[in-house]
């Protein structure tokens, strides 16, 4: 009886939890995935269409598009990673003005995207300052927003000095629980610095650089939309354009909720499975 009583008491502490995950996550997943086979307005005038909205996906350029562009973010994700590690591991060493260094790192972290974005749309606009300094050394200004050659990879560099500062704090972290038993013993044994980073210090850190990179790459997926609409609005043309993008593109200034639906859900499987992929990846390092 007791027994039962703890555990009437523990799921009336979780039946909070579990209702807002029902109402606001599971609910609009499954009313996106039903809207997804639909055509309208999404507001009585919707007819069921069934896979025409996916099938439509298959000749869509700008998705296309959008997915090229994610596939360019994608392949930039090592750097998302390493150099916050690079930076964490010489605060760590003590360089000087570490705890100035670390607030500096992590001060875009507490800003907006809209601020950030409204920043650097003045530092990188054609007559922005960055152009500005440029030209004052006699180099010829970069179109860098407007040029589909630039603009993706000033969207990427921006976007990585507005997130890597938390990951520098996480690393720091991480550094900061490795065991000074295990790295004496490894200076006894006559390790130099770089054979004690590399084969005692990252091994122990290995769960928290799994934890950054799963971390980082949902964020890369799902939270760019605020830049882009800022910096770019998904142009010039559509190379900067990414699936979360193209969804509001659809839903808000097309009003084809259906269409956009459809979208919303090849991001979700395609995120799924490659958080699936990353999980039975981190699963088998550490049973190996």
């Amino acid at each position: 009886m007791a027994r039962r009583s703890e555990q009437t008491t523990a799921l009336l502490f979780v039946l909070p939890a579990i209702a807002m995950v029902g109402i606001f996550r599971m609910f609009p997943l499954v009313w996106g995935f039903l809207l997804s086979f639909t055509s309208g307005d999404g507001q009585g005038g919707s007819v069921w269409v069934g896979i025409d909205n996916y099938r439509q996906l298959t000749t869509d350029t700008a998705f296309h598009d959008s997915l090229i562009n994610t596939a360019i973010l994608l392949a930039t994700l090592p750097v998302w990673v390493m150099l916050p590690l690079l930076l964490a591991i010489l605060i760590h060493q003590g360089v000087p003005g570490g705890k100035l260094f670390r607030a500096v790192y992590f001060f875009p972290a507490v800003l907006s995207a809209v601020i950030i974005g409204s920043i650097f749309n003045v530092l990188l606009r054609y007559d922005g300052t960055i152009n500005a300094a440029l030209g004052s050394v006699g180099i010829e200004a970069v179109d860098w927003l407007g040029s589909g050659t630039t603009a993706m990879a000033s969207l990427i560099a921006v976007a990585l000095w507005s997130t890597f500062g938390m990951s520098v704090l996480i690393f720091m972290a991480g550094l900061s629980t490795v065991s000074s038993e295990l790295i004496e013993a490894a200076r006894l044994d006559g390790a130099k610095p770089a054979q004690i980073w590399w084969h005692v210090i990252l091994p122990a850190m290995r769960p928290i650089l799994e934890f950054v990179a799963v971390v980082t790459t949902i964020g890369v997926l799902t939270s760019m939309f605020g830049l882009i609409y800022v910096l770019t609005a998904g142009g010039p043309g559509t190379s900067t354009t990414l699936p979360e993008f193209l969804i509001w593109m659809e839903q808000g200034k097309m009003n084809r909720p259906g269409y956009a639906s459809a979208i919303s859900m090849v991001l979700f499987v395609g995120m799924a499975g490659l958080a699936y992929v990353q999980i039975r990846i981190m699963s088998r390092n550490a049973n190996g």
